[in-house]
């Protein structure tokens, strides 16, 4: 039986429940879950083409607010940097693979209303596919969200919230309304069905690939769902003996707001052991998170993975993102920081996302 289980203290829950968190210590769920079956490639031959291919790998299955979500390609950008377009999604972000998940859980649950906090891509999923589930959504982002982003919330029917302050006040506020009764929080950072989605992106890595995986994944990481999918997809397929070796994580974060590369440099197990801020304005407001509540998970993906963490500056973010269009790929600035980062290797395999379209940002000045 699929149950929500807290990694601090071992409280479990029903997932048939509205409880977003843990109870005891108000920390974001892990999920008691196992692949029903071993996959192989052949299997997926003729199989539904988007992420719900990978049926037994997935805590749901037989969904009805599908957009057709996943199955984005992969391009190569040098030798041996490679990139997954995953900006080519519904919403134009990686962030639906974790929404259509929450969406098709709550259309299950059926909750009076659903609420979510982003900086705004998040939001836009969420949004589209409670659209799709024919659920109320509301919307919390901080004030300074990109425009673009605001509108097509906006555009699916969601209520939208402007919180004064920044991403964690935005937050804030999402998780007291959903403490009210009948309320799904749709939260991408504590419910773990959402990193059962984002883990497909390796899962499609390893089918286009051929079975295997790169040398590193490199993850642009704020709350860091994509590399906790990343982390959960490796350790699957590694202990399926559908690939030989887990590939290194390879975590990247702004300069400007880099807290959890600062605790890894510091080899700290969390950010209370980390130098505090202060943190500046980024245009990479995607991972713009000063405080992320799996920080202590995401730090110790990376240390497992044998990979690391690398910042990289507004300059360099900036000449990234006109690097990349003049490659025939606009990307917004957020998804430009891993290119940023690993752009220059050369001595092993990299992939890179480019998750998000620049569209929702424009070219940064």
């Amino acid at each position: 039986m699929v149950m929500y289980v807290c990694p601090q203290d071992g409280t479990r829950a029903d997932v048939t429940a509205l409880t977003w968190c843990c109870p005891e210590c108000r920390g974001p769920w892990d999920l008691d879950f196992e692949v029903a079956a071993p996959l192989s490639l052949d299997s997926l031959a003729g199989r539904v083409n988007s992420l719900w291919r990978y049926e037994e790998a997935l805590p749901l299955a037989a969904p009805t607010t599908t957009l057709g979500e996943g199955r984005t390609p992969v391009v190569p950008l040098t030798d041996t940097v490679s990139a997954k377009l995953d900006f080519l999604m519904p919403t134009l972000s990686f962030k639906d693979r974790g929404a259509v998940m929450l969406a098709e859980l709550a259309r299950r649950l059926a909750p009076e209303r659903v609420v979510a906090d982003s900086s705004g891509n998040a939001g836009t999923a969420v949004a589209a596919y409670c659209a799709r589930a024919s659920l109320p959504c509301t919307v919390y982002v901080p004030e300074g969200t990109s425009p673009k982003k605001t509108e097509q919330i906006r555009a699916h029917g969601a209520r939208l919230e402007v919180v004064p302050g920044d991403r964690e006040a935005a937050a804030l506020a999402a998780r007291t309304e959903a403490d009210a009764p009948g309320t799904f929080y749709a939260s991408h950072v504590f419910n773990p069905y959402f990193l059962h989605g984002t883990k497909t992106y390796v899962y499609e890595l390893w089918e286009d690939l051929g079975g295997r995986l790169p040398d590193a994944l490199a993850v642009p990481v704020g709350n860091g769902t994509l590399l906790l999918g990343a982390a959960l997809a490796t350790a699957e397929l590694h202990a399926l003996g559908l690939i030989d070796e887990r590939p290194a994580l390879i975590a990247v974060q702004a300069e400007a707001v880099s807290p959890l590369a600062a605790a890894f440099r510091a080899e700290a197990d969390g950010l209370l052991d980390a130098p505090a801020g202060p943190f500046s304005p980024t245009l990479a407001e995607g991972i713009a998170i000063p405080r992320p509540p799996r920080a202590g998970a995401i730090l110790a993906a990376v240390r497992a993975s044998g990979g690391t963490f690398l910042t990289v500056t507004e300059d360099q973010i900036r000449a990234a993102q006109r690097d990349l269009a003049a490659r025939g790929l606009y990307v917004e600035t957020t998804g430009v920081a891993c290119w940023a980062a690993v752009g220059g290797w050369t001595d092993r395999h990299v992939v890179v996302p480019l998750c998000g379209a620049g569209l929702k940002t424009g070219l940064a000045d």
